[in-house]
């Protein structure tokens, strides 16, 4: 019997420990949601932007540090998840609404992350896609061939790992067709995007924004560590050969393809839990503009509710 009550005793300690450490959690993580500010008017790439004045380690939009960026990011999941499902449910009713979220980046700019621990809060409803070099039967179509395949239905959270601009950066940056070829796809792009968002599904258009040093120690940890061989390739390091050429053509991008309706935001990377937090955000509050409803019913509840008891 004594021992019994030790065990009870250590059973209740526990558990006051465990309800303390929850309420202590939940506190941090209302007092970091204090911190954030809006995302979209602190990193929208803005008529004259210029993407070398980034400073890739600032946090635009929030002012806490990564303690209280990862405490936000937790308080915030449930209404993503929330705001996700509603947007699901009214496609059931009819609605046509969808959402699309383009990521685009240097190699190692955190895409993948953003995936794991923003977008996997709600897999209900999300189409994910990254787009690898085009297959043979889709260089024998228009380069936005493939990219409309993948758009995402209504009620779905799209989301785009690299995308249609991979054809006027890669492309550019590696002389794959013309000049004037490539050129002419800024304002291709433009029209197709605002096609995209006649048909109500609002774009979100990302690019993780990481330095050159900051690259080369993600992928240095990605050599020192046999659990992250799989994601090392031998070709990032070609392709840091033409860090500049990719800056100028990222520019270029930016100037070009920014138009009202899907302008494109520009979330420094080199803290990767601020990346996450900034890309949630703006999830968020294009989520809470588009005032989700959940369908009313279209049956009788109570006549439901009524069969339901005598069943």
């Amino acid at each position: 019997m004594g021992k019994k009550k030790k065990h009870d005793k250590k059973s209740v300690k526990a558990r006051q420990k465990k309800i303390e450490s929850d309420v202590a959690i939940a506190k941090a993580e209302q007092e970091a949601v204090t911190e954030i500010a809006e995302f979209g008017s602190a990193l929208r790439a803005a008529k004259g932007f210029v993407l070398s004045d980034v400073d890739t380690r600032s946090t635009p939009g929030f002012s806490g540090d990564k303690l209280e960026g990862k405490a936000a990011l937790a308080a915030s999941e449930a209404e993503l998840s929330d705001l996700l499902e509603r947007l699901f449910a009214e496609s059931t009713a009819g609605s046509k609404r969808a959402l699309l979220l383009v990521v685009q980046g240097m190699d190692t700019s955190g895409k993948g992350g953003i995936m794991r621990h923003v977008i996997s809060v709600n897999p209900q409803g999300v189409k994910a896609t990254a787009f690898k070099a085009p297959t043979k039967e889709e260089l024998a179509h228009d380069f936005l061939w493939r990219i409309e395949k993948a758009l995402p239905e209504p009620g779905e959270l799209g989301v785009f790992d690299r995308s249609h601009y991979e054809d006027v950066l890669i492309v550019r940056v590696h002389d794959l067709v013309p000049e004037p070829v490539w050129s002419k796809r800024y304002a291709q792009i433009n029209d197709f995007e605002h096609r995209v968002t006649d048909a109500e599904t609002t774009v979100i258009k990302v690019m993780t924004h990481i330095s050159k040093n900051e690259q080369k120690d993600r992928l240095a940890e990605r050599l020192d560590r046999p659990d992250k061989y799989y994601k090392y390739n031998p070709g990032d390091v070609d392709e840091r050969l033409h860090w500049d050429a990719y800056q100028v053509a990222y520019q270029a991008v930016l100037d070009e393809t920014s138009p009202v309706g899907a302008p494109w935001y520009v979330v420094p990377a080199d803290r990767k839990w601020y990346a996450r937090l900034a890309v949630q955000q703006l999830l968020l509050e294009a989520l809470r503009a588009m005032d989700l409803q959940w369908p009313a019913a279209d049956f009788d509840v109570e006549a439901e509710k009524a069969r339901l008891a005598e069943s």
